[in-house]
């Protein structure tokens, strides 16, 4: 890896970091050391980075704003990435927005609502980036990403750059072609918006972002829902009726606000959330013969 770091610092790719702790980069604030990090200038330097990653044959993922994510206590062998201020950028073309994949959603929704433009008011209070809500087909209130996106531009591992559209990401609940059939980094997105009445699509916003504050726990450190509704039933409301909200593992405990989402309450590891998790997973399958999938990724942990 030491090869790989001297030849990154030579091509001036931006900011390059060995034993960078994840925690500081994930909004549940848990996680080991990245063996290399890396927070690229430009789509260029990005292209740049994957061909030096490929070249010396290491493993690599992307972080956005590092929400729906559990990285392991002992971190992560390779390389992480970060998107940065080179992809944060939005531009608005009457209801068509192109919107860079670091853009915060929660800052996109309320910019453009005070713009009078609807779409994005189920995102509002979606607390991760737009390449990653792509990725995961992030969605809330009736409404996803699918909804909205017509195409999106993605960095494929050989250094290929292609637009894909709606159709072609194969988009399901929570879920897309990015995941596993064709791993890739969102570089950039176009969404297609409708003008609204300014007024009606801020309300719905704020209404949205009432909801969210009266019932998720975003004063504590989380990585969002936990587990994937089990249609027609939902993860939140089986695990509020097995008993099981303020449950705890260690620093890891069940939201009493919210059964899907599990909180650091301060000194809460990795495993200790990851034995919660199979805790809940045990339990529901026992009350209720439901087997529960996480929505959140498990990076470095069985």
């Amino acid at each position: 890896m030491s090869t790989l770091y001297q030849e990154l610092l030579d091509a001036n790719i931006g900011k390059v970091l060995k034993n960078e702790p994840l925690a500081k980069h994930t909004t549940i604030k848990i996680g080991g050391p990245a063996e290399l990090f890396i927070e690229p200038n430009s789509k260029k330097d990005l292209i740049t980075v994957l061909q030096l990653i490929n070249k010396h044959k290491k493993n690599w993922r992307v972080i956005g704003r590092g929400s729906n994510m559990l990285i392991s206590d002992e971190g992560i062998n390779g390389v992480v990435i970060k998107l940065g201020l080179e992809l944060d950028y939005y531009e608005l073309d009457g209801e068509s927005l192109r919107v860079g994949a670091a853009c915060s959603v929660i800052k996109l929704a309320t910019l453009i609502s005070k713009q009078g433009y609807s779409g994005l008011e189920f995102s509002s209070g979606i607390p991760g980036s737009i390449g990653g809500a792509i990725y995961m087909n992030a969605g809330a209130h009736g409404s996803d990403m699918s909804k909205i996106l017509e195409k999106a531009q993605i960095l494929f591992e050989d250094g290929s750059i292609e637009w894909l559209s709606k159709d072609e990401l194969e988009f399901s609940y929570r879920t897309s072609i990015l995941q596993e059939k064709r791993p890739g980094i969102c570089l950039e997105a176009v969404l297609r918006l409708k003008k609204g009445k300014k007024e009606e699509i801020v309300a719905v916003m704020q209404r949205n972002k009432h909801y969210r504050r009266e019932t998720q726990p975003w004063n504590y450190p989380c990585a969002g829902s936990i587990f994937r509704n089990p249609l027609p039933f939902y993860a939140g409301k089986l695990i509020e009726e097995a008993g099981l909200k303020g449950y705890k593992k260690g620093g890891a405990k069940v939201s009493e606000m919210h059964g899907n989402f599990i909180v650091n309450s301060g000194d809460a590891t990795a495993n200790d959330v990851v034995q919660l998790i199979n805790d809940i997973k045990s339990t529901i399958k026992e009350k209720y013969n439901i087997s529960l999938e996480t929505e959140v990724e498990i990076i470095g942990l069985n």
